[in-house]
């Protein structure tokens, strides 16, 4: 695939060892929800922590230096002007509000919001604290360096990437093949081995001719290819932590801004920050007819699947105008059997990150940068998956659960 004329003036050179070189090396849904948050609520301060899901994985001061050493080089980029424009080319986005391209281009990522360290046991802390619109941003950056520091400092990379390019490569051979015929989008950034082998595995997947974008701006400019995204958890999470809102309206909130920010342009909703079965409460007829369908990130697909159809059905919905986008730790022959079981009844697609981004020689670390405190209140994910709610606070945890099983008690 060529490279558009507005890729070449954004160049990398990935022998440089940098994690990121481009501020745009971020998912579609930061710029989204930073747009949202800076006109309607930049008074907000956050609080994002990291946390190692990959309990056997220990980290080193070696490891922390080199982290460190990357987040200081992150924090000298800026916005370049191709960058800005390619933002303003898109319309609901830099096209509608031109003030937010103004505020990128005075925006870039501060050094004094983010602390490390790494303790005895080989366990790493980041803890990100600022203004929330700003702050918000730092979380793929910091999923991007971790795991090319933690690649780069205790294997060769070289070999890593060499083999997540042989095993992206019979992958994508299944679908030229016909073994494989569903479409999908990469979703990559936040699991990606490095920043190299994503460019790569992103360019063959486009050359599948199934892949239909990535949530990668930067990659999604270089190729010339849609720029995938709505918006994550932290968003709905944000508004437990306004004053005056009931918890278990939050969803409710969040839907009705992100209306009026992106007016009608709202992308595909994501069901599960406080179950599914409370977000179809506040999931009417208005909404669902603006949404161009939802998002599995938790729980049993079919199972969810089945429920969305449901509450299609019953709000006289034709099920087949609507996508569903399937995103949780997905495979391509688990995503076949999803799209085999459904594609008859409705839209579907996948987005598949760390199969396509970090399947190399090596375990994939299983990483994140969560949202816990606004406004120094508690805030939390109650998913479809237990073992997917992450929270500091146990009391406002348990307390948030209760909200929920009483409104979903009372039906109203």
């Amino acid at each position: 695939m060529n490279i558009t004329e507005r890729g070449l003036a954004c160049p990398i050179n990935y022998e440089d060892g940098w994690a990121v070189h481009y501020l745009t090396e971020t998912d579609l849904y930061k710029f989204n929800m930073g747009l949202v948050m800076f006109l309607k609520h930049p008074d907000l301060w956050g609080t994002y922590i990291f946390k190692n899901r990959t309990t056997d994985v220990k980290f080193n001061k070696g490891i922390l230096a080199e982290i460190n050493r990357q987040i200081d080089h992150l924090c000298t980029l800026r916005f370049t002007e191709t960058e800005l424009d390619y933002i303003k080319s898109i319309s609901y986005l830099g096209g509608a509000h031109p003030e937010y391209v103004e505020f990128l281009r005075l925006w870039h990522p501060i050094r004094e919001y983010v602390k490390t360290d790494v303790d005895d046991n080989g366990v790493l802390s980041i803890e990100v604290n600022g203004p929330m619109f700003m702050a918000m941003q730092f979380e793929i950056y910091l999923l991007e360096i971790v795991s090319q520091a933690y690649y780069t400092i205790t294997g060769n990379v070289l070999d890593s990437e060499a083999a997540g390019i042989i095993k992206a490569s019979d992958k994508f051979a299944k679908f030229k093949n016909g073994d494989y015929t569903f479409n999908f989008a990469e979703f990559g950034a936040r699991r990606r081995a490095t920043a190299k082998l994503q460019d790569a595995v992103v360019e063959m997947a486009l050359d599948s001719g199934h892949c239909v974008g990535t949530s990668n701006v930067y990659l999604a400019m270089k190729y010339g290819v849609t720029p995938i995204g709505t918006y994550a958890h932290e968003f709905v999470q944000m508004y437990q932590g306004l004053p005056g809102v009931q918890l278990a309206y939050t969803n409710k909130l969040a839907l009705k801004e992100w209306f009026e920010v992106f007016n009608g342009d709202n992308g595909t909703a994501l069901t599960d920050t406080l179950t599914t079965d409370l977000f179809l409460m506040d999931f009417d007829k208005v909404q669902a007819n603006m949404y161009t369908g939802v998002r599995h990130d938790s729980g049993d697909p079919f199972e969810w699947g089945e429920k969305i159809l449901a509450h299609y059905k019953k709000l006289g919905i034709d099920p087949k105008t609507k996508l569903l986008l399937f995103s949780d730790s997905l495979n391509f022959d688990k995503a076949q059997a999803i799209y085999d079981y459904f594609k008859d009844r409705c839209k579907v697609s996948f987005g598949i990150g760390t199969f396509i981004s970090n399947d190399t020689d090596r375990k994939p670390l299983n990483i994140v940068v969560k949202l816990q405190y606004v406004n120094g209140k508690p805030v939390a994910k109650i998913s479809d998956e237990p073992g997917k709610t992450l929270c500091q606070d146990t009391a406002y945890q348990a307390h948030l659960k209760e909200a929920i099983l009483y409104r979903l008690k009372e039906g109203r």
